[in-house]
């Protein structure tokens, strides 16, 4: 199995995870993972890209 297989795979254990928690990823979230796979993004960069949203979502809600 490469470690894009790999990482696909974890992928989809963790959405099921979240989805058996009644927490299921929203369609952007998706799109966002699939994303990172098809850019073959470090992990590093996607922890990065990540953060940053949740660091400008905080401050959108804010400023509510």
């Amino acid at each position: 199995m490469s470690d894009r297989d790999t990482i696909r795979q974890r992928t989809l254990e963790a959405a099921h995870l979240q989805a058996i928690e009644n927490n299921p990823l929203s369609p952007e979230q998706v799109e966002m993972f699939a994303m990172f796979d098809r850019q073959g993004w470090s992990a590093e960069k996607q922890r990065a890209y990540i953060l940053e949203r949740a660091k400008v979502a905080g401050a959108s809600q804010a400023a509510e």
